[in-house]
């Protein structure tokens, strides 16, 4: 038998062995998921701190609360709820399949991630959903409502809340491509 032989084979096995020893074929695919889902709440908080906010910072009073009633009210659909609930789940499924395999080190990274981005859960039903709610209950700004005092209940509290999810969820992000990086490197021999 040829001595090249022996290294071709050795060579195919290598590249179609898993990315670490122990890892399950779910796991990469999941993190992968867990970073999209975190990037894509993280961009939208973003979104929120250099543009929507600003922008209507620039406008009128009724403007500004009828922009955000409306913007309130679009955002409770199922895309968005998918993607908000599944950003705090499927990183804590890749820390259970990263533990699982023995990877600690990616493990702790995906559970840092969760744990940022359960501060930031917290902070939204803490802060952000309330000031939403009394801000849909204050009624209708063409009806008469004081948009003025409206707005000043809500702008700056809720600003401030969204910067700091916002902070919260980038580095969830980093947290999670750390873990995905982790993940990827060759098993020590």
């Amino acid at each position: 038998m040829p001595a090249a032989a022996p290294t071709r084979v050795n060579a195919a096995a290598a590249a179609t062995a898993a990315p670490t020893t122990g890892a399950s074929r779910a796991t990469g695919p999941v993190l992968v998921a867990a970073t999209a889902a975190m990037g894509l709440i993280s961009g939208l908080l973003f979104a929120f701190d250099v543009a929507v906010m600003p922008g209507l910072a620039a406008g009128d009073d009724r403007t500004y609360v009828t922009a955000m009633q409306n913007i309130n009210t679009a955002i409770t659909n199922p895309v968005f709820g998918t993607v908000f609930l599944g950003a705090l789940v499927v990183p804590a499924v890749g820390t259970w399949l990263l533990r699982r395999s023995g990877q600690s080190a990616a493990a702790l990274w995906t559970a840092v991630a969760t744990l940022l981005y359960t501060a930031a859960v917290v902070v939204t039903a803490v802060v952000n959903v309330p000031l939403n709610d009394r801000l849909a209950q204050a009624g209708d700004p063409a009806g008469g409502m004081d948009t003025t005092a409206a707005r000043a209940a809500f702008d700056s509290v809720w600003t401030t809340a969204n910067i700091g999810r916002t902070l919260l969820c980038t580095a969830a992000v980093v947290a999670l491509s750390r873990a995905l990086l982790l993940h990827r490197r060759p098993a020590s021999r």
